[in-house]
């Protein structure tokens, strides 16, 4: 059988625990790398951790939404326009823009109906409403998108507090939506995924005590009970949550970038974690379908979920392709083996 085609740059996987102990690994943790939407989760526990930020009544699904990379599906858009509606505010307030949809039926309807798609219609919309949100309730709701704006620097100053690093030790770009991404060792953003997992622990045994613990278990219940509100139908994200019932919660980023949040189970202490795990892969090509496959394979060699949940997701990890005959042509493989360092 001959090679049709290769991918390359699945550089980095660290897989840690909550207290941050590296528990298997493929390629450099260390790697500094832009976290693009998988930063999202940790972006949105910097605004509910704003005083008066919960005067707007934001519900669970308008939560999971903030966290999401939407598809601009009926329900995502209206939801951004009630989501408006309690903050006072307009879609053109929205500093993000518009571009064609993540869902291809969405665009083909679009191209039907002569539909040019505007800020409410970004993949980023809901963040850029609860930033808005959190800028308002800090009573500077001018150029909240801006770097050197108060609300960014609580998201900064969060970053470091969760992981621990120093602010020199992050570096901050502007992503494609228009507001500051953070760049920093893939090893720490598998840390922000074990303890968005540790807190959905924590929460579930009453343990979770302060208000960070639980504005993250909230943002976890939030992403896998509203599935359909974090990627949209059909899609990897929430295809991969629906499958697993709440034991973990997942979150593309741009660029080849995917995060998993586990909850504590036999499973993950088997593999050596004293508490949930937190994974990140960075594939260096950015091919999504090629991320979706290895994050599947990722959960297979550790043994995460039931065999019937991986099977839901085979054709997500098992990719064929298949000629103008019917005839299957090539299948994926995957050459890596997870390692512990």
């Amino acid at each position: 059988m001959k090679l049709a085609g290769r991918r390359y740059g699945l550089i980095l996987l660290p897989i840690t625990d909550a207290d941050g102990s590296l528990l298997y690994a493929v390629g450099d943790p260390s790697r500094l790398t832009l976290a693009r939407s998988e930063a999202k989760p940790a972006q949105i526990l910097a605004l509910l951790e704003i005083e008066r930020f919960e005067q707007f009544g934001f519900d669970d699904k308008e939560i999971a939404l903030m966290c999401s990379s939407h598809s601009s599906e009926e329900r995502h858009v209206q939801s951004g326009v009630t989501m408006l509606t309690k903050i006072a505010a307009k879609e053109q307030d929205l500093r993000c823009g518009g571009h064609p949809s993540m869902s291809e039926s969405v665009n083909n309807e679009w191209i039907r109906k002569g539909f040019t798609p505007g800020a409410l219609c970004n993949n980023c919309s809901a963040k850029h409403i609860g930033m808005l949100a959190g800028a308002k309730a800090l009573g500077q709701d001018e150029e909240y998108h801006s770097s050197n704006h108060e609300g960014q620097i609580r998201v900064r100053h969060t970053f470091e507090e969760l992981t621990g690093l120093k602010a020199d030790e992050i570096k901050w770009g502007i992503d494609g939506c228009n507001l500051p991404a953070p760049a920093l060792p893939l090893r720490d953003i598998s840390h922000l995924y074990a303890l968005l997992a540790h807190a959905a622990d924590a929460d579930a045994q009453g343990s979770a005590t302060d208000p960070r613990t639980r504005h993250l278990a909230r943002n976890y219940h939030s992403m896998w009970r509203f599935p359909e509100m974090v990627a949209g139908d059909a899609r990897f994200c929430t295809e991969l949550m629906l499958k697993h019932g709440g034991t973990l919660v997942g979150k593309l980023g741009a660029g080849g970038c995917y995060g998993v949040a586990i909850r504590d189970s036999e499973e993950t202490r088997r593999l050596g974690a004293n508490s949930g795990l937190g994974i990140s892969v960075k594939f260096e090509d950015g091919n999504e379908e090629i991320l979706y496959a290895a994050v599947m394979e990722i959960l297979e060699q550790l043994g995460i979920g039931s065999v019937e949940s991986r099977d839901a997701m085979k054709a997500f990890h098992h990719i064929e392709r298949v000629n103008t005959a019917g005839v299957i042509t090539g299948k994926a493989s995957f050459s890596f083996k997870l390692r512990k360092p």
